[in-house]
């Protein structure tokens, strides 16, 4: 089983919608697929409420404070949605079950000092040896200078950035209805089809 742990103190980085999609993208391949959702405001949760039950299954994995809960029999794969402000043993719980750690982040100049934090946490905890680690700039629009100051950032950094997702309604619109980008035509979310495709690489990976 295959778990994705997607993770940032920060509150408001696009945890959210980024673990929704991946879930999304796994369904979209035909696994079987569990959302976990450890954050108080359980937006991923509440996604799930809304998903039509003609859309791909992708099922709720109901995580519990001391994390013992184990997903059903014949899961593949898992993707856990975290809170802000995680730390501590809630963080080291997580990190011994996660296969790959999936960082988003916003491009302010918040995002970047508590990420650079995060990321230093990460690399001193000893459950997260061996584990690897993908950023994803969340709500990026190339022509301001706040981008130009992320991309400086992650590029000077020894982990691989996996992608800069556009400020688009596409996901706006897509999640009030308990959806991805995997989960209508391509046609109609192109261009961001095609920002994701190095996240979708790295996740086979």
């Amino acid at each position: 089983m295959r778990v994705i742990l997607v993770a940032n103190p920060k509150g408001g980085v696009g945890k959210s919608t980024l673990a929704t999609n991946i879930a999304g993208y796994f369904a979209a391949q035909s696994h079987a697929v569990m959302l976990g959702d450890t954050d108080r405001q359980q937006s991923s949760r509440l996604w799930l409420g809304l998903r039509p039950a003609q859309a791909r299954p992708i099922g709720s994995w109901d995580l519990g404070p001391d994390l013992l809960a184990k997903p059903p029999k014949g899961t593949t794969h898992v993707v856990i949605d975290t809170p802000a402000g995680l730390h501590g043993k809630r963080l080291d719980a997580l990190l011994k079950r996660a296969d790959k750690v999936i960082v988003p982040l916003q491009p302010s100049v918040f995002d970047i000092f508590a990420t650079h934090a995060f990321l230093q946490q990460l690399a001193e905890h000893r459950r997260a040896a061996g584990v690897p680690v993908g950023l994803v700039g969340m709500r990026v629009d190339e022509r301001t200078h706040a981008a130009e100051q992320l991309q400086r950032f992650l590029t000077g950094l020894d982990l691989p950035v996996l992608g800069y997702l556009r400020d688009t309604q596409n996901y706006v619109h897509l999640a009030a209805h308990g959806l991805t980008l995997f989960d209508v035509a391509p046609s109609r979310v192109a261009r961001d089809l095609a920002q994701w495709q190095g996240i979708c690489a790295w996740l086979d990976a």
